[in-house]
């Protein structure tokens, strides 16, 4: 319990305390350094207006990840049960991640225009490398001697895969899926950079450009809190799927 809550609540405390300290005693200009107590203010002062905006980001983000999903885990199957295809196609889902974002946004836009379908194929762009590599990664770690003895009782090939490979993959991909759903964030606020007019991303910018500063910091924390949000929420579901890991769970917090 320490370690899980105490801890990190005392560490961003000092780290607060520290900020809040540094910006007074060095006389920083609040538009270009605001203390932490400014941007508790703001986000106060400014609720509903960051709320409006963090429901857009959010949908963004939930379509994006729900579209990877959707795709990179049928694509990770077909490239397990068929190697030509994993051939085929794995350069490609690598090449996906070495091409800058920002190269790709302004496309997006260009081809899906303003609204929200260009920032939901950014945050998919985003999250399908995690998703494809661990679901294949995963299938790829099952153990044999399982494999062999579903072969032996004559399953079919099928069988096997829904019977013995997912479920052995399923701590694979819940761990790509806690990656890609907390990373999504960042396809959605750069589509929302590169042309939006709603939004956190869209927020940011536009307080930047008026030097509201502590409005920049208080969409930072919006961004921050539905990322931890949702990786609570994946994480909720992981224990769902698989009630083994409770158990292990336990002993490990007994250690």
């Amino acid at each position: 319990m320490f370690s899980k809550f105490v801890l990190p609540a005392a560490i961003l405390l000092a780290v607060l305390g520290i900020w809040e300290g540094a910006v007074y005693l060095s006389n920083i200009k609040h538009f270009i350094l605001p203390p932490p107590s400014k941007i508790i203010v703001t986000l106060y002062v400014e609720r509903g207006q960051l709320l409006q905006h963090s429901l857009v980001t959010l949908q963004e983000m939930v379509f994006g990840f729900a579209l990877a999903i959707s795709i990179g885990i049928p694509l990770a199957i077909l490239m397990f049960e068929f190697p030509v295809l994993e051939k085929a196609f794995y350069p490609y889902v690598i090449g996906s991640q070495t091409v800058p974002v920002f190269a790709i946004a302004p496309l997006l836009v260009l081809w899906l225009g303003f609204g929200i379908a260009s920032k939901v194929v950014m945050a998919a762009i985003i999250v399908f490398f995690a998703i494809v590599l661990n679901t294949l990664d995963g299938l790829k770690s099952t153990d044999p001697d399982t494999v062999n003895l579903f072969r032996i009782l004559r399953a079919s090939r099928w069988q096997i895969l829904w019977k013995v490979r997912l479920p052995s993959a399923l701590p694979f991909i819940f761990s790509g899926a806690k990656i890609g759903i907390s990373i999504s964030t960042i396809g959605a606020v750069i589509g929302e950079w590169v042309g939006a007019s709603e939004g956190l991303g869209f927020l940011m910018l536009y307080a930047n450009a008026q030097f509201q500063t502590s409005l920049v910091f208080a969409a930072i924390f919006c961004l921050t809190l539905l990322g931890l949000s949702l990786f609570a929420l994946m994480t909720l579901l992981e224990r769902f799927a698989m009630p083994w890991r409770r158990h292990q769970d336990k002993i490990s917090d007994v250690r």
